[in-house]
Parts: structure tokens; sequence; C-alpha cells
């Protein structure tokens, strides 16, 4: 299962939450969201925590992000079941689920500083679980901002198109900094929907 990422509330405030299915085991998946060499495969910055409710976490190494460089809390660690910590004026939240066949389940809430963020970071988090989704398949995979990752000016603009709230700051290298050659002229043709 697969779904494209929703608008959701999260205690009052607004969220994009995606669920996806894997045939791996829990352990599998909790490994893939808490250590530094699995997190580089797939998320959006390099990560260092002290693996504890209360404990810091930074993150760095994120040439498009605002946050990167930046240090977070832990809100909850409770292994093999949920992780949840703050990154900037957002939170990430995971939850697993075990499946009868072995597999397991993962939610991903992103808690939005902004609701006019909603777009920006589903599309992130779009590209970012693909990768996600290679590395666990044992398939090469060089992060969100490689050269094979999928565009995510595409699921920008999907998302935009769908009617997720837009218009919050998009850093200049998001989307031309990782595709292939052609692409950023491709980029420069093209307006800017939604990203006033």
């Amino acid at each position: 299962m697969m779904d494209r990422g929703t608008l959701v509330d999260h205690d009052g405030r607004p969220a994009v939450r995606f669920r996806r299915e894997y045939a791996h085991p829990v352990e599998r998946l909790w490994t893939a969201i808490t250590d530094p060499d699995e997190l580089a495969r797939w998320f959006p910055a390099k990560v260092r925590m002290h693996p504890e409710a209360g404990g810091t976490i930074e993150f760095y190494g994120d040439p498009d992000s605002p946050d990167s460089g930046q240090t977070g809390r832990i809100l909850v660690y409770e292994p093999l079941r949920r992780l949840a910590y703050s990154w900037g004026g957002s939170e990430l939240h995971f939850a697993l689920e075990a499946r009868d066949d072995g597999g397991c389940v993962l939610t991903l809430t992103d808690v939005l500083e902004a609701r006019n963020a909603a777009a920006r970071n589903a599309a992130g988090w779009t590209v970012c679980l693909a990768e996600l989704g290679k590395h666990l398949a044992g398939q090469v995979a060089g992060g969100p901002l490689s050269e094979t990752a999928e565009s995510w000016r595409e699921h920008y603009d999907d998302y935009v198109a769908a009617g997720m709230p837009s218009g919050a700051y998009i850093p200049s290298g998001a989307w031309t900094a990782t595709r292939p050659p052609g692409f950023r002229r491709r980029i420069r043709n093209r307006s800017v929907r939604g990203a006033g």
C-alpha cells in the first residue's frame, strides 16, 4: 500500500501523513529510521541522535534546508513502535505496526510549522520515501538529492494541482540540484506555481 500523502489535523496543527507497507519486519524499518548510516540513504539531512526521549537530535549536511545545522529534541522513543522529534518548527512522527505476514506498516506524520508548507513538505517526503523503498529493496539509493531520485518539482506541482496548501519558502536548489541534464533548463522555462 502506498498513499500519496494526506493533509491531516494533528493535535490542532496541520500535518501531512504518509502510510507505507513494507515486506520487511518492524526491526528492519526501525533500523532504517534510527541508524545514521541507514538514514543517509533516504533522509533529507544527515542525523546524529541521542536515542532516548528527551535526547537531542542534530541535523546537518542539507544544503537546501534552512533547518540543516539545527538541533531538535526527541519527543518519543519507543523502540520498534514509535519515534518522534522536533526539527525546526516542525515535528516528525514515525509509527510502526507489525503485519501478520511478517511485514510492517510505517506511518510518517510531518507536523507542519505552517499550513502553506503542506505541498512543499509532502513532495519532499514523497521523494524521501521513494528512496527509502529503494534502499529497503536492496537497490541503489543515493538519497533525495541524488541524480537518481524522483523529481521533487513534479510531485510538488501534483500536490498544488490537487489543492494541497502551498506558498511556503522553497529553497532555490530543492528541485534543480538533483535532476538529470536538461531538467534545469525545462524548469527555468516553466512557471513556479504556488511558490510565492
